[in-house]
């Protein structure tokens, strides 16, 4: 992704939300009623502003003009955080630097010298990423004492844009990698967290924690990390956006890792403009931040463009992978989706991407190889066990890590894999890139299509230590193992359980992606307010 051109998307983004509004203001009641329906607090309002809906520009517009500053907004989520997280259990600490971080974007503010767009923003961090001042535990006892000696290389830019990062969120411990048959949002560390639309439903993993906070309003912005489907799933499950960037895009370093051929972190928010700031800042594209901080005074390159937000679908060609085995009330979900999307002009035609088993096929093993040698490398440099025999024998010897489920399948097989520098290994992972980027790439070229689109999950399954998840989810995998982004808004719901679209292009299309994704959330309008119900009825238990 050239930064000319994540500079010019990001502006017009910004520019349109300003001209435009928040894509689906109205939608906080819509379909909603009955007694059961009240949220465990009231509307979550800081100086007028609706954190539901408001999004980043909106944010530095009114601190622009000193009608909001960091430090209210900061203690608004803080407050949030106490008030709604006991039912969801999403957040696992809070920064003990936080107000202080807002009160000094609050001074910059003052003297006109921000540093872009996230400035006095509060970001929550997935407990995979390095914190040099909070612990980071993967949501493991075993890493559960001092932290990291110094932040993750994306944590360093979230503070040198000005970002108030807010704290750390639960994930499904080690990213759901350690038994064959995990209970996503669950760790050692955080217990399990609650899908917010259905607190007896799960949010999926393994950044569960992090989209699930989005869902509850409690940041403004969440970074979340993937392999395969863990932004993405919990994007769609919780009813939130989640951008997987091209491999590479974002470091690696400082992440807690499964493999370095497929790990990325990602940033997640209500919106595609936050999610979209947030790359920027994340990928370290400072010509793009300076350019959106131009249009945040509604003036600037971008300016021009802000009629087109969210607006333009015409001639827009996308490929629906429809997936029917992820149910019929899905599938009508993807049938109303492509209507909506033909009246806005896109040409929508269905696509089945070829090498799909072969696939399904390697992936895994591949994986098993990769992460016994770059978990090792990581624990080398924390306190704790020092690699991943030490990782079983804890496990084995603290019972407090099987307290949901006991098994540690993957860690076992991992530690039997095949090095990488086997041949076969190698010719595995060889062959798992090339079909995946031809899935992707002969798809988009046979069709002419901007993006391929499927659906991100299926409704979400009710949390049970016992069955584990149930959680083959195929949409996400080619661009997973291709190392392409994919990006999930929300689409519908199923007995008021989110259903995410997922969309993928072309390696390094990310601007592109985001830019489409940004139309597509404006003509579907899907998002909905959680109303933390305790139960619904069985048509949605898969």
């Amino acid at each position: 992704m050239g930064k000319k051109s994540m500079a010019v998307m990001t502006a017009a983004l910004v520019a349109g939300s300003l001209l435009t509004g928040v894509p689906n203001a109205g939608a906080r009641a819509a379909g909603h009623g009955g007694d059961d329906a009240s949220p465990p607090t009231g509307l979550p309002r800081v100086a007028g502003v609706d954190l539901d809906t408001v999004t980043i520009p909106e944010l530095q517009a009114r601190m622009g003009k000193g009608s909001l500053t960091s430090a209210a907004l900061t203690r608004a989520y803080l407050r949030r955080i106490k008030e709604i997280d006991p039912k969801v259990h999403a957040v696992l600490r809070t920064s003990p630097t936080a107000l202080r971080e807002a009160a000094a974007s609050d001074a910059r503010h003052r003297r006109g010298k921000t540093l872009g767009p996230l400035d006095g923003i509060p970001v929550l961090l997935k407990d995979n990423v390095d914190t040099r001042d909070m612990p980071t535990t993967v949501g493991s006892l075993a890493l559960a004492g001092s932290p990291p000696r110094s932040d993750a290389p994306l944590v360093t830019r979230l503070r040198e844009a000005g970002a108030v990062i807010l704290g750390k969120t639960n994930l499904s411990e080690w990213a759901n990698f350690r038994a064959a048959k995990p209970t996503s949002g669950w760790s050692a560390v955080g217990g399990q967290t609650n899908n917010p639309y259905v607190l007896d439903r799960n949010p999926c993993g393994s950044s569960a924690g992090s989209a699930a906070a989005l869902a509850a309003s409690l940041s403004q912005v969440a970074i979340g990390t993937e392999t395969d489907g863990s932004i993405v799933c919990p994007a769609g499950m919780n009813g939130v956006v989640g951008h997987k960037p091209s491999l590479g895009l974002v470091s690696q370093s400082g992440v807690v890792p499964i493999s370095a051929e497929q790990d990325t972190a990602g940033p997640m928010a209500r919106n595609v403009i936050d999610t979209a700031l947030t790359l920027a800042v994340l990928s370290g594209d400072k010509s793009a931040r300076a350019d959106v901080t131009d249009v945040t005074g509604v003036a600037g390159p971008g300016a021009a463009m802000g009629a087109g937000f969210g607006g333009d679908l015409r001639g827009k060609r996308i490929g629906l992978w429809r997936l029917p085995s992820l149910g019929p009330e899905v599938d009508a979900v993807m049938t109303r989706t492509a209507k909506k999307l033909r009246k806005a002009g896109a040409t929508v035609v269905e696509v089945t991407p070829a090498y799909q088993a072969r696939l399904a096929e390697l992936e895994f093993p591949a994986l098993l190889s990769e992460f016994h040698r770059d978990i090792d490398a990581y624990l080398g440099s924390r306190k704790g066990p020092k690699d991943l025999a030490g990782l079983i024998e804890f496990n084995r010897t603290h019972a407090e890590e099987r307290t949901c489920f006991a098994g540690q399948e993957l860690f076992e097989q991992a530690l039997a894999a095949p090095p990488t520098t086997d041949p076969k290994y190698r010719a595995m992972r060889a062959e798992l890139k090339d079909l995946s980027r031809r899935s992707i790439d002969e798809t988009m070229a046979d069709h002419r299509l901007d993006a391929i689109a499927a659906p991100t999950n299926p409704p979400a399954w009710t949390t049970d230590c016992a069955r584990g998840d149930n959680d083959v989810i195929p949409s996400s995998t080619p661009a997973a193992v291709a190392g392409y982004p994919s990006l999930s808004v929300p689409a519908g719901t199923v007995d008021e359980l989110p259903v995410g679209l997922l969309m993928m292009a072309g390696n390094r299309q990310d601007a592109d992606l985001l830019s489409l994704g940004a139309a597509v959330e404006h003509r579907l309008k899907a998002w909905r307010a959680p109303r933390y119900l305790p139960t619904v009825g069985q048509g949605a238990q898969r």
